[in-house]
């Protein structure tokens, strides 16, 4: 089974394979969205963009980005240096161990 590590909850968890990331951490209590935007969301279907994560290692042990993640990402303001390294939960599959940020903070000089 693989294991998901909340880096900033710093909760280690694990789930079934294929499981969607974002299942994984609402049935754990990770919170996902901040503020309001944990009760105005897209309720999982890619559309809002607000349970975007930062992957920090294991990116090879989540399924490949949909076509709907990829037009979210490509379209959204919060992709500021780390494109390649933000998912949204409700489109990422887990098919082995991971790190994630959760609510990662926003890049705008691209330091990170």
């Amino acid at each position: 089974m693989p294991k998901i590590t909340f880096t900033r909850e710093k909760k280690t968890v694990e789930c079934e394979e294929g499981e969607k990331l974002r299942n994984v951490a609402i049935a754990n209590e990770i919170q996902l969205y901040p503020g309001m935007k944990r009760y105005f969301n897209c309720h999982g279907f890619g559309q809002c963009g607000e349970c975007r994560v930062h992957v920090t290692k294991g990116m090879e042990n989540l399924a490949p980005k949909t076509l709907l993640e990829r037009i979210r990402i490509a379209v959204s303001w919060f992709k500021i240096g780390n494109e390649d390294k933000v998912r949204l939960s409700c489109q990422s599959k887990v098919m082995g161990d991971c790190d994630i940020e959760t609510q990662p903070e926003f890049n705008w000089f691209g330091e990170r």
